[in-house]
């Protein structure tokens, strides 16, 4: 055997190894990526437009599952409390234990402890004016749970509809079960975290883990096809290359007599 060849052989062993640990790799990324995504996270439906223009009715998310800790301003959490309902509900939060939430400020925003909070998730009223609530109110927020209201302000049956309850419409930590992360139908991507309420002490939440699980799924379902096609596509070239070179290959000369 020539060492030419021995060389393409060698190549080919290597290219062998080489696309059989892109498709292990890959495997491992794929299924591990959607293994770890369903232990993080859980899909819903949302159930009302009390949450437009930010989720329409009918959309389907993703939602972390995180402890009611976890939770920060701005948040727009799953929760369960059956004095609202029997099935799970979405809003956002718009203050926490401790907090003094009023609406409406001189600008029609709502203030967090007398400060201002820019919303703009917010659905514009009659005449693209935009005010955080058709109706006035002032509540503290007893230490452990959340103040939530919806982002349609003008349809959203949230905590101004239970002000007269214990707790002043407040919902405890414990209810919440999952944050909201992505917007997966229609396909709007990752949930931005609003930065109207960064300032107050505590700040926003990060983003979840949503967009690197994304990536690992992409990039191991590249490497699996990628590894998959080495085979058949370098037994077409070597194919290919064989048939070239019997074609070009010497040719007899004549010689006159």
């Amino acid at each position: 055997m020539s060492g030419n060849s021995g060389t393409k052989g060698g190549r080919g062993r290597l290219g062998s190894v080489l696309s059989g640990l892109a498709v292990a790799v890959g495997c491992v990324l794929f299924l591990g990526g959607f293994v770890v995504g369903a232990l993080l996270y859980r899909p819903y439906s949302v159930p009302s437009d009390s949450m437009t223009p930010t989720l329409a009715v009918g959309s389907k998310i993703l939602a972390q599952r995180i402890d009611g800790d976890e939770v920060r301003r701005g948040d727009v959490v799953v929760f369960n409390d059956p004095l609202w309902s029997n099935s799970p509900m979405v809003k956002r939060v718009v203050a926490v234990g401790g907090d003094t939430v009023a609406c409406c400020g001189a600008d029609g925003r709502l203030t967090v402890n007398g400060t201002s909070v820019e919303e703009p998730y917010l659905r514009s009223g009659a005449g693209g004016r935009t005010v955080a609530s058709g109706e006035e109110f002032s509540v503290t927020v007893p230490a452990g749970n959340l103040f939530l209201l919806g982002d349609d302000r003008h349809t959203s049956l949230d905590s101004r509809s239970h002000l007269d309850e214990a707790g002043q419409g407040t919902v405890p930590r414990s209810m919440v079960v999952a944050r909201v992360d992505s917007v997966i139908w229609p396909a709007k991507g990752l949930l931005e975290r609003p930065t109207g309420f960064a300032g107050l002490p505590g700040g926003i939440s990060e983003p979840g883990p949503v967009r690197p699980l994304l990536l690992a799924i992409a990039a191991g379902a590249v490497l699996v096809l990628g590894g998959a096609a080495y085979g058949p596509v370098a037994d077409f070239f070597t194919k290919r290359r064989t048939a070239q070179a019997g074609t070009a290959g010497p040719k007899s000369e004549k010689v006159g007599t």
